[in-house]
């Protein structure tokens, strides 16, 4: 009975540590994301989606300190690949330039080849790559393919696309009413991408 206690005490220090170091599944900013806890789970890359995941699809908002944590996770020794089903080039160009991130648009997410190419361009295998972004059918099924992690953000607002308003709410997390959101106005940065 005593070596039997002693198992069982050993099993809970081991199962808390675990449950500790877990991520989460989904957030609902960037920003929420603990760059240590990334760390402490193996993580050492990171795929980000562009479009309702750090700026809304529609230019009006930007993520709140998305900019400040991508700095810092980079600090902290991430490294970072954009990939966008965005059809507008100029745009995906801009924010890899103002992150400092390389990217590649269109990806033609859900499908291995843009996953492959991001994780082959980090140099990582699959299990320290996580997928970050809005959208359980692009993003996560992506991840999935590949053997990569994946953390859901809520998507920002924008203007609903037609199977959004079909599918939206099994595939996204509606962004919290009265969560803070900042409005972007640096749309005439996009002039010298074109």
């Amino acid at each position: 009975m005593k070596n039997f206690k002693a198992f069982l005490m050993k099993w809970r220090k081991l199962a808390f540590k675990e449950k500790r170091h877990n991520l989460p599944r989904h957030v609902h900013t960037l920003a929420q994301i603990e760059i240590d806890n990334l760390k402490n789970c193996g993580i050492k890359g990171i795929i980000l989606d562009l479009d309702n995941t750090i700026i809304s699809e529609d230019d009006r908002y930007l993520s709140p300190y998305a900019e400040d944590w991508i700095t810092q996770a980079k600090f902290a020794g991430l490294q970072f690949f954009i990939l966008s089903n965005g059809k507008r080039r100029y745009r995906v160009k801009y924010w890899s330039h103002r992150l400092n991130i390389p990217a590649l648009s269109p990806a033609k997410k859900p499908f291995r080849p843009a996953f492959r190419h991001a994780i082959t361009y980090m140099r990582l295998p699959a299990k320290h790559v996580l997928v970050i972004g809005d959208s359980l059918h692009t993003d996560f099924v992506g991840s999935l393919l590949c053997g990569c992690r994946f953390m859901q953000v809520a998507s920002l607002p924008h203007p609903p696309r037609w199977w959004e308003k079909l599918a939206g709410k099994w595939v996204q997390i509606p962004y919290p009413s009265g969560g803070e959101l900042w409005d972007f106005d640096g749309i005439t940065g996009y002039e010298s991408f074109l």
